[in-house]
């Protein structure tokens, strides 16, 4: 059996809550004794200088009760009613939650088209990642208010994979109404066998998944397959735990059952590898040989080193680095569109905001977003 990552090590934990978790069904209120103990778990974890973000459901089973609805499926437009007066509720639980602590909440609405189309992932991912900066908790919930039925995830399990990698997070917790994994339902078989590690989701680990257990939660095991699939793919380890108990994450940090997906890559080298092979070029820029020798330093491309901007790309489209005989040198996700790159090239980084008439990225290619070498 693999080894399983010590917790210590993690520098970025993305917490995944359900509805029938945080929410008292009976009473449509918060579990407050319940949120405290899992708000120490992750203060513990920020306290030690680990980022963490928080995805979480719960508006419409908290705004369903304010608005006096009843019980049972709601139209469309009751939910996300429902959804628009809960998610004041929400944030208020977490942020009070978080402040005792003196940890900084910050609220992310995202639909299925913000972690889908480029140029909304980007402008997400660099929100989580200033809110990272600034040692502030995200706490990101799918926007029910607006999405419908083509533009939504449906549960919170696929949509905090997708976050996890846009954050780049090196492991995902999903919390649950169930320990784990089992080989079968273990609510029809007595004798089903719990699964502490999963090296790879196969085809067989897929057809263990059942359906959703509860009547808030709108995901089920398959959409937590379907979410490790997604995290360890990027290079994010998962975990589901059973979220029932107080203080869950701590639970799992020492120790105790629960479900690890491994995955052998991290979320830099599989985003680089993602970088390398697997997207469409749009354009190409020609960089000096002091950019050159910058990059195998492992530095950012700034727009000084840029002699030449060729294609019609957009902001964050995929382009090629090209040393200045043409040679290719390494791909990555560029920074500007072709005109503002046109623009700035060969010029200081402090002058970007000059020349455009706003400030922009300092780089023109994160390192983060480049993967030297070619295909």
């Amino acid at each position: 059996m693999a080894q399983v990552p010590s917790f210590d090590s993690f520098r970025h934990v993305v917490v995944k809550v359900g509805s029938s978790l945080l929410v008292d069904s009976a009473r449509g209120a918060v579990k407050q004794a319940w949120l405290d103990a899992l708000v120490e778990d992750i203060a513990a974890i920020h306290a030690r200088g680990a980022a963490v973000t928080v995805v979480s459901s719960g508006a419409i089973a908290l705004g369903r009760t304010v608005a006096g609805l009843p019980k049972g499926k709601l139209k469309l437009e009751d939910s996300q009613a429902s959804a628009a007066i809960g998610q004041i509720a929400l944030s208020s639980a977490w942020s009070q939650a978080l402040a005792k602590h003196k940890i900084v909440a910050g609220q992310v609405l995202l639909t299925l088209r913000d972690t889908e189309e480029r140029r909304r992932y980007l402008n997400a991912r660099e929100t989580l990642g200033r809110l990272g900066a600034l040692r502030a908790v995200p706490i990101i919930n799918e926007n029910d208010t607006v999405a419908t039925s083509e533009i939504r995830y449906g549960d919170n399990d696929r949509l905090a994979a997708r976050v996890a990698t846009m954050a780049s997070a090196d492991l995902l917790i999903l919390l649950s109404d169930i320990a784990g994994l089992y080989d079968s339902p273990p609510a029809e078989n007595a004798h089903a066998k719990f699964l502490a590690v999963v090296e790879k989701v196969t085809p067989e680990i897929e057809a263990m998944a059942g359906g959703a257990a509860s009547e808030l939660s709108r995901g089920g095991m398959r959409t937590k397959i379907e979410a490790a699939r997604i995290a360890t793919s990027a290079g994010t380890h998962m975990v589901i735990a059973d979220g029932r108990v107080a203080h869950p994450i701590a639970k799992v940090a020492q120790g105790g059952r629960c479900t690890w997906f491994l995955t052998p890559s991290n979320p830099v080298a599989a985003r680089k590898i993602w970088i390398g092979g697997s997207l469409e070029l749009k354009g190409a820029v020609f960089v000096d040989a002091g950019a050159v020798a910058a990059l195998a330093r492992g530095k950012s491309l700034l727009p000084a080193g840029v002699v030449r901007v060729e294609g019609a790309f957009s902001r964050g489209d995929c382009v090629a680095i090209c040393d200045e005989r043409g040679a290719e040198i390494g791909r990555g996700l560029v920074a500007f569109d072709a005109l503002h790159a046109e623009r700035i090239r060969g010029r200081n980084s402090k002058d970007i905001a000059q020349v455009l008439g706003s400030p922009g990225r300092g780089e023109m290619i994160h390192r983060d977003d480049m993967a030297l070498g070619g295909r």
